[in-house]
């Protein structure tokens, strides 16, 4: 299997859960034993990538400006390319500077992707039976990037991730481990730092900062 055979059961999936005027978006950074694999949730239309007219990569949160405030709030971006995110609008970025960022995020050996990859046209909250589709495509990713450790954004991924429920305020820097296909991967749960979570950013940069110096 190459990592680019599972496009094809995410662009499924978004025709059954997703936006019908949206594309699929599907995962970026370093494939090749990265320190990091960040999981979110699903990706929204604020994502230029996910418009059909788009005809760069489909990588996640191109076109938006929060999370990258805590990519480099963690020393995981480049301050150029941050001060370069922060001056452009949305519609500005182009397939050129979306490569650049990334390109960034590869030479800081991390991957981020979603448990869900059916872009909605807001921020709507999905049920957990659809992220359960998705799980053993994320548990694929997962097993052939390698990643040092896992972190996972908020309680609803990490709790159908690691199959029990979890409170994030009640795990702060535990490890979990989980097998995946005779493999054992560290996992960490930290709060969702976008949207309605971006009261708690401070708390996701503490827990990241912490988790990178006592893994990577």
């Amino acid at each position: 299997m190459i990592l680019e055979d599972l496009t094809k059961e995410y662009d499924q999936l978004q025709l059954k859960y997703g936006a019908k005027e949206l594309d699929s978006i599907y995962y970026g950074g370093c494939t090749k034993r990265p320190d990091i694999c960040f999981v979110f949730m699903n990706p929204t239309a604020r994502n230029i990538a996910s418009l059909k007219t788009w005809k760069g990569p489909k990588f996640p949160w191109i076109g938006t400006k929060n999370i990258w405030d805590l990519f480099y709030a963690v020393g995981l971006l480049n301050n150029k390319i941050y001060q370069e995110i922060r001056q452009k609008k949305g519609s500005e970025w182009s397939e050129e500077f979306a490569r650049k960022v990334y390109k960034d995020v590869i030479k800081h050996s991390y991957f981020i992707t979603n448990l869900g990859k059916c872009t909605q046209l807001d921020a709507r909250s999905l049920p957990d039976s659809v992220f359960l589709e998705y799980l053993s495509l994320l548990e694929k990713e997962i097993d052939f990037i390698q990643p040092k450790v896992v972190i996972l954004f908020g309680n609803q991924v990490s709790s159908i991730v690691l199959n029990e429920k979890i409170s994030v305020s009640q795990v702060r820097k535990k490890c979990f481990i989980k097998k995946i296909n005779q493999t054992n991967y560290k996992f960490y749960s930290v709060y969702y730092p976008i949207g309605n979570g971006r009261f708690n950013i401070d708390k996701s940069i503490e827990d990241i900062k912490w988790i990178i110096e006592n893994n990577c």
